[in-house]
């Protein structure tokens, strides 16, 4: 049994596949008399047997050596290419991760988005995303998780592009897509170099290669920058970080996956490619930068944001900032747990928000307040994602958060950019509980109910599970030893949760202060609030360089290469209009026309080329 589920473990991602395929006749429009739920309970039972699939395999691998599975894909002359799964405690674990909050999030939908006409298309949509996660986790081939990393970019844009009848919506999903493309590009140069080099793509080789590979720092640089472009984009990461604050427009279903695993998925990459990296310090020190700008600038701008979508979503790029830093360090066992506890912590968070979002018809924290007496099952889902999401006892960020400020407790920076990220995180969503939940209702919450049972099930499910994080850190022993805790960063750690919890609990949960509260003065904040002015940076160097780039192109296009063209048509037309009055009738006279003209041509190609070969004579001698 054990064996027919390894071998039959690439089913996993096949289900979302099916899933979305199974929907199509509503998402594509040819059904209407059904209406388009049986595409919702289509794709939640495909994504339901993908969840069994992977609690079966994972039984099936529990303290067992990771084993590979070769699935033979292309084989012409000497290429050859296969599709390697690894299938691992890890991979399978991750995979029941994905599989669990994609079940839980598409469960959420069928209360969020039940009057939406468009139903059948979201849920083809999130098929396509789930398959594409699932195979990224479970892969062992860098070509098959490139391959599939675009598959996520391309399901990203049509989900943050899924109410396409909006501009603004239009204009996030083009950002989006084409910022990931940047990263694509250069992580895909990467691949060929690597492929190049190392005469493998599957990640077990490429480890081998890379312990005895010896490259030249310039090369193993620009390789390791190469390859770390494509996780940049893909979780956000400084300077490619604006794409996740405008994918903010789709539907908040998909922004529950996006912010828990979509992310994780390329820093799962990007850990597999860990030792690659390691060839060169400078890379790792490039890693070590990004991490760190984003983690403290993404938190702090996060502060500033007045959209509740949008203030959680940049937390998301922050605490994946703390992840690169620990690839950077090399510390990628420890950049798993962290993508763990992120994960259902913000999961939970972004379901809350959604049922926030759906009741009160708006997303401005501004226009909110007053919800925690009107909708206790959502106000307690923001409380416990809340704690699960920062450095507070007893809930899962705080072991993770521990074990990382431990790892690096030697590099006294290190622990201290942990602290700062964790008390801004922790004033940030005191904030956002303040503005939303706390004080008097507003025009816009005093009749607002709790949600529906199709959304409460899942985010109370997902409560339960935030609850149970620290005893399946206990059961899988990733708990440290108390003789081994550091008590000492705990108190930092703690404090540092306290203070940010305290200070916003101050200002914002103060009936005395007026809200908005302004902390700093408008030149500060809207630096913040426009994200450092990185988007206007970008329109004043590589949009502006790709417009002027443009216009000089169609310049040449249209008087270079069109007059060139017209400059010939012109002549042509002058010489044959001058031509026609020098004919004479005679067939002779042609033939002594067409001969001058061998003759002359014959002339030209001999004198080219025994003209040079003579002054080299002269010059050079023999």
């Amino acid at each position: 049994m054990s064996q027919f589920l390894i071998q039959t473990s690439w089913w996993v991602p096949g289900y979302g596949l099916i899933g979305a395929l199974l929907t199509l006749p509503w998402s594509a429009g040819l059904v209407h008399r059904t209406g388009p739920r049986p595409a919702a309970y289509f794709n939640l039972l495909m994504t339901a047997l993908a969840l069994i699939h992977s609690g079966a395999l994972l039984q099936a691998v529990w303290n067992q050596p990771p084993q590979r599975l070769l699935i033979p894909w292309l084989k012409i002359l000497d290429l050859d290419l296969s599709f390697t799964l690894e299938i691992s405690v890890i991979s399978v674990g991750a995979a029941i991760i994905i599989t669990a909050l994609s079940f839980l999030a598409q469960f959420f939908a069928l209360g969020y988005l039940e009057k939406d006409w468009a139903l059948g298309r979201f849920y083809a949509l999130m098929g396509f995303f789930e398959a594409a996660m699932s195979g990224i986790v479970l892969s062992d081939s860098l070509f098959l998780s490139y391959a599939l990393l675009e598959m996520l970019t391309l399901s990203t844009y049509l989900l943050v592009g899924f109410w396409y009848a909006q501009p603004l919506v239009v204009t996030a999903a083009r950002d989006a897509f084409l910022t990931k493309r940047v990263g694509d590009l250069l992580l895909l140069m990467g691949v060929l170099v690597v492929f190049t080099l190392a005469g493998s793509l599957n990640f077990s080789d490429l480890e081998t290669w890379a312990q005895t590979a010896n490259l030249a720092p310039l090369t193993a640089t620009l390789l390791g920058l190469a390859l770390i472009a494509g996780p940049t984009g893909k979780c956000a990461q400084f300077p490619l970080n604006l794409w996740l604050d405008e994918a903010m427009e789709g539907p908040n279903p998909a922004s529950i996956l996006r912010n828990s695993v979509v992310v994780a998925c390329g820093a799962f990459v990007l850990i597999k490619l860990q030792p690659i990296l390691a060839i060169s310090p400078i890379a790792l020190t490039a890693l070590m930068i990004l991490g760190t700008m984003t983690a403290i600038g993404a938190s702090l701008v996060a502060i500033a944001q007045i959209d509740i979508k949008r203030a959680l979503s940049h937390t998301t790029s922050a605490y994946l900032g703390l992840v690169f830093l620990a690839v950077g360090m090399q510390q990628t066992d420890l950049a798993l747990l962290f993508l763990f506890t992120h994960a259902i912590g913000k999961a939970l968070l972004f379901m809350s928000i959604g049922s926030v979002i759906l009741t009160t018809n708006t997303q401005d924290l501004t226009e909110m307040g007053g919800l925690a007496g009107r909708m206790p099952a959502t106000t307690s889902s923001f409380v416990v994602g809340t704690f699960a999401s920062i450095g507070l006892l007893p809930l899962g960020s705080f072991w993770s958060m521990l074990e990382w400020g431990d790892s690096f407790w030697s590099s006294p920076w290190l622990v201290g950019v942990l602290l700062l990220v964790n008390g801004l995180t922790a004033f940030n969503l005191t904030r956002m509980f303040g503005l939303a939940f706390w004080g008097e209702p507003q025009i816009k919450t005093r009749r607002t109910p709790e949600v529906p049972w199709t959304m409460a099930v899942p985010m109370v499910s997902l409560v339960i599970i935030a609850l149970l994080v620290p005893v399946m850190l206990l059961q899988w022993h990733l708990l440290p030893a108390l003789e081994n805790i550091n008590f000492l960063l705990v108190l930092l750690l703690i404090s540092s949760g306290i203070v940010g919890c305290g200070l916003g609990g101050f200002i914002y949960l103060n009936s005395g202060w007026a809200k908005p509260v302004n902390l700093v003065g408008k030149p500060i904040r809207d630096t913040l609030a426009y994200d450092f002015w990185i988007e206007k940076a970008y329109r004043l160097s590589v949009v502006l360089g790709v417009v002027q780039g443009s216009r000089l192109t169609a310049w040449l296009d249209r008087y270079v290469v069109d007059g060139m063209v017209n400059l010939v048509g012109v002549v042509s037309l002058f010489t044959g209009e001058s031509l026609k009055y020098t004919i004479s009738g005679q067939s002779r006279n042609y033939l002594l026309t067409v001969f001058v003209g061998v003759i002359l041509t014959f002339m030209a190609l001999v004198w080219s080329f025994h003209f040079p070969y003579s002054i080299a004579q002269s010059l050079f001698g023999h």
